[in-house]
């Protein structure tokens, strides 16, 4: 069973790393394989940051022999994958938008369908945007057919859309503990439901 963090803030060791980290860390005491993975990565050898529709319908192009068809491939034997945003005008990064936009290819293809999703986000205030971001996170899963969860599990509570900190995020006790709550839902649930995933 594989769980992805996907980062997708410019800062490779900033607060939504911190979220990500807390989350894996929580899916991997439960028997996972997880790594992070940070979308900055993916877009560093994109002759173009973000999707042109350059064509239709898409036959991935723009991954093919580079980072980004690397992380793609990746993308393809998760069984989970929590996405990580810092809050940018109250709703995802532009980083996290461009690489998204890309992965037309996967939902032709519906290679994430069935795939369990959870979201996290980090703002610089309080009440700064972070479940609006998450909110946005959540659409970006539901459009490629992921089963899209929250920050609950059976031990803890219900929880809510995600898990959500203000930074500096690793001083926010309760924002990584909602972070680890949906790293174990994540991990339970794709365990779960790992025979709906249909891998090649």
């Amino acid at each position: 069973m594989l769980i992805l963090g996907l980062n997708g803030s410019p800062q490779k060791e900033g607060n939504t790393v911190q979220l990500l980290r807390e989350a894996l860390n929580a899916a991997e005491q439960l028997g996972a394989k997880v790594e992070l993975i940070h979308v900055v990565d993916g877009l560093e050898d994109a002759l173009m940051p973000f999707c042109n529709q350059c064509c239709d319908p898409c036959v991935g192009a723009c991954a093919h022999n580079n980072k980004l068809g690397d992380i793609y491939d990746l993308l393809a034997k998760a069984d989970g994958i929590i996405l990580g945003s810092p809050v940018y005008f109250g709703t995802v990064s532009g980083q996290m938008k461009g690489f998204w936009d890309k992965t037309r290819i996967l939902r032709r293809n519906k290679t994430l369908l069935n795939v369990v999703g959870g979201a996290v986000s980090v703002g610089s205030a309080r009440f700064g945007g972070q479940e609006t971001t998450v909110r946005a996170l959540q659409d970006i899963m539901l459009v490629h057919g992921m089963t899209v969860i929250g920050d609950g599990y059976e031990e803890d509570d219900c929880g809510h859309q995600g898990a959500c900190a203000q930074k500096p995020a690793a001083q926010d006790d309760f924002g990584l503990k909602r972070a680890a709550i949906m790293g174990r839902r994540v991990a339970q649930l794709a365990k779960a439901t790992i025979g709906l995933r249909k891998r090649p």
